[in-house]
C-alpha cells in the first residue's frame, strides 16, 4: 500500500482532507483517528503533526506527505516538494518598530525572534547577514516589546496583528508558502502508485479551476466564439438540427466564466451554460 502522511490539525488539515475526499480517497470520521486504511485505493493514511510530516517522509517509512512549504524548509529534512496544492497560502516577512530597521541589511548584529528558525537562519545566511535567531513557539509580535529581540520574522496575511503590535514590515518577503506534496529526496519519482496519487490531486486542482461551458452560435461567428473559448486542446463543435447553428463545448477558467459569457452573448451566442467539473484527467 501507498503510505501517506496527512496533517492531523491546523489550517492544513481540513483543506487537505477535502481535497483527498474529492480525489476519491476515504478519510477519517473521527479526529482522534491517527491511521486509516483505504483498501479500495490501496492507500494507508497516517495523521501527523504538520511540522513533523517532512521528517517522517524523509526516513522513507512513509512514501509521501502533505505539509506546508514553510514547514518543509524549516525542518531541514531530506524531503522535496513534488506538487503545490494551492491552499493555505502565506507570506513570510521581517517586521520591527517603525524607524528602527530600514531593510534586511540593518539586521546585522541584531536578534530576530521567530517560530521558523530554520527558514530565517537560512535566509539570513543566504543574504550575508550576521544576526542571532531566537526560537519562540508563538505570539512573536510581543518579543520586541519585551526586549527579547529587535525584529521578528513571521507569517503575514493582512498585517493587522503587526500594526496592533506597533510594528511594520521590513524589506521584501522572505518566502511564499502553500500546501504541498513532499517525498523523500532521491526516491523514485515515477513509482506508479505515487504518480496515480498525483494525477488524482492534479485532477482536483483542474476541476476547481475550470468549468465546462456549452453554448450555441451561428456558423459565421464560430471562429470568433472559439477564440474566446479555445479549451485545453480544442473545443468540441457539433452541428445543430437548425441549419447554420452549431453547439460548442469547452473548458474555461472559472474566474473568467462570467466575462466570457458576456462576450459570447454579444457575438450572438445563445443557451450559454456553465457546469461544475467534479473530476478530470488531462
Amino acid at each position: 500500500m501507498l503510505r501517506i502522511a496527512v496533517p492531523n490539525k491546523g489550517s492544513l488539515s481540513g483543506p487537505a482532507a477535502d481535497m483527498l475526499h474529492e480525489a476519491g480517497y476515504q478519510q477519517r470520521r473521527e479526529s482522534k483517528e491517527l491511521r486509516i486504511v483505504d483498501p479500495v485505493n490501496e492507500v494507508e493514511f497516517f495523521y501527523l503533526r504538520p511540522r513533523d510530516i517532512a521528517i517522517y517522509v524523509s526516513t522513507g517509512r512513509l512514501d509521501i506527505g502533505i505539509t506546508g512549504r514553510d514547514l518543509l524548509i524549516d525542518s531541514g529534512a531530506g524531503a522535496e516538494e513534488i506538487l503545490p496544492l494551492g491552499f493555505a497560502r502565506s507570506t513570510f516577512h521581517y517586521a520591527a518598530k517603525p524607524g528602527t530597521v530600514g531593510g534586511v541589511e540593518d539586521l546585522n548584529g541584531k536578534t530576530v525572534a521567530t517560530s521558523y528558525e530554520g527558514i530565517v537562519s537560512k535566509h539570513l545566511a543566504d543574504s550575508g547577514i550576521d544576526a542571532s535567531v531566537v526560537h519562540l513557539d508563538g505570539a512573536v509580535e510581543t518579543a520586541i516589546e519585551l526586549g527579547v529581540a529587535e525584529a521578528i520574522a513571521d507569517v503575514v496575511e493582512t498585517g493587522t496583528s503587526l500594526r496592533n503590535a506597533g510594528l511594520e514590515i521590513v524589506g521584501e518577503s522572505i518566502m511564499k508558502s502553500e500546501a504541498i506534496v513532499v517525498r523523500r529526496t532521491g526516491s523514485d519519482a515515477e513509482e506508479p502508485k505515487v504518480q496515480q496519487f498525483l494525477r488524482r490531486l492534479q485532477g482536483v486542482l483542474v476541476a476547481r479551476t475550470y468549468v465546462m461551458m456549452d453554448y450555441d452560435c451561428r456558423v459565421e461567428q464560430l471562429e470568433k466564439a472559439v477564440a474566446l473559448t479555445p479549451g485545453l486542446e480544442s473545443p468540441t463543435v457539433s452541428p445543430l438540427h437548425n441549419e447554420g447553428w452549431v453547439a460548442v463545448r469547452a473548458m474555461v477558467p472559472a474566474k473568467e466564466a462570467q466575462r466570457i459569457m458576456d462576450d459570447l452573448y454579444q457575438l450572438g451566442a445563445r443557451a450559454i451554460l456553465t457546469t461544475a467539473i467534479h473530476a478530470c484527467r488531462l
